[in-house]
């Protein structure tokens, strides 16, 4: 089967790194697979056998913000024309997703849009009146009587709910992960090994939340040092070491930056911590887990709640800095059994199973992962 991902670069996201574990493990199965990126930016090492191809946009007019998207699409119809159908078509990330709809060469039957994240979250925050109309119009463009795969229930249910859309096809789908290869970074040296600590993986961003984070942090009492993977902007980053300072953890909250292979800090860690506004799937906590590391996170609309369930749930906290805090000190204190066999069908065998099964979908709503 040939199959085609679309998404506007890959810059080194967690949408991007899913589109390509997608990838090697289509390969893997034996199919066909290109990848289309719309920016030349790659920062991750791309999968053997992989079709890459770069569909730069070279406009310099003044007037290119305007006729963006209509543009971009015949950038990308131009490609489509010179290259074999494709029997299933991958779009993602809200950028792409608007380009790829007008599209005059793709058949939308063969097309499936890849939502990653809570929409009502990200694009309409706390807008209301004409400008909450004018977004949800926008949305309602690009995604109405489409084919969709949302990586959570809670993202199905938001995109439904929150924006009226009638879809053609919705299923759920959740995002993989290539056990083998996580727990083999995982063995790499770790200078932390050894020592207890907990830690939060993530770029610097507002809905990130680590303003909360440390506070819960200070809050919950545990002395072990709190090790920070990311990065963000040099103000965000001082705004964040001033907020330690206040509440008095300066000295154990470490800032060690982006790290291209996590898996060893997150392996070695005695928690990891998600402390976000909103999280599409949760990436991170699946693969916390994967290493035997227990996870915590903010009971946040999107997929955390489902993927700490059981046992697990004890890990979920709610939306402020005291709750997460006595969460962190309950599973530092008491760490809950990590059942492997309960987070087998996140691997990327049964995952990639399901989005090959779209070619052949025949239009009943359902739910997949």
């Amino acid at each position: 089967m040939r199959i085609l991902f679309v998404i506007d670069g890959l810059p080194g996201g967690g949408a991007e790194k899913v589109v390509l574990t997608l990838a090697e493990g289509l390969l893997q199965q034996g199919h066909h697979v290109s990848l289309f990126s719309l920016r030349d930016v790659c920062q991750y090492s791309l999968p053997a056998g992989l079709d890459y191809r770069v569909i730069k946009d070279q406009s310099r007019s003044p007037w290119r913000k305007l006729t963006e998207l209509s543009r971009r699409a015949a950038q990308l119809d131009k490609v489509l024309r010179k290259t074999d159908a494709f029997d299933l078509v991958l779009s993602n990330l809200h950028k792409t997703d608007r380009i790829v709809a007008k599209s005059r060469v793709l058949d939308f039957k063969k097309v499936w849009f890849c939502l990653h994240g809570m929409f009502s979250t990200s694009y309409l925050g706390h807008r209301t009146g004409f400008d909450r109309w004018l977004k949800q119009r926008k949305i309602k463009s690009v995604y109405h009587n489409r084919n969709v795969v949302a990586v959570s229930r809670a993202v199905a249910n938001d995109i439904e709910q929150q924006f009226g859309l009638r879809l053609s096809q919705l299923e759920v789908i959740y995002n993989p992960f290539d056990t083998d290869a996580i727990r083999a970074a995982g063995e790499q040296p770790c200078e932390m090994a050894g020592q207890p600590y907990l830690i939060h993986v993530g770029r610097f961003h507002e809905n990130k939340r680590h303003d909360r984070l440390i506070e819960a942090y200070a809050k919950s009492g545990v002395t072990a040092p709190l090790l920070l993977l990311g990065q963000g902007k040099p103000e965000q980053t001082e705004k964040l070491k001033a907020l330690a300072e206040k509440f008095g953890v300066a000295e154990r909250v470490i800032f060690k930056g982006f790290q291209s292979n996590p898996y060893p800090y997150v392996r070695h860690a005695s928690q990891l911590i998600l402390s976000s506004d909103s999280e599409g799937f949760g990436n991170v906590l699946v693969e916390a887990l994967l290493l035997y590391t227990p996870a915590v996170s903010t009971r946040c609309p999107g997929g955390p709640a489902e993927i700490l369930t059981g046992e697990l749930a004890r890990g979920l906290a709610d939306l402020n800095a005291a709750a997460l805090a006595d969460t962190i000190k309950d599973i530092y204190n008491n760490p809950p059994q990590i059942d492997q066999q309960q987070l087998s069908h996140f691997g990327i065998v049964p995952i990639c199973e399901q989005y090959a099964a779209l070619a052949t979908s025949k239009g009943a709503k359902g739910e997949g992962g």
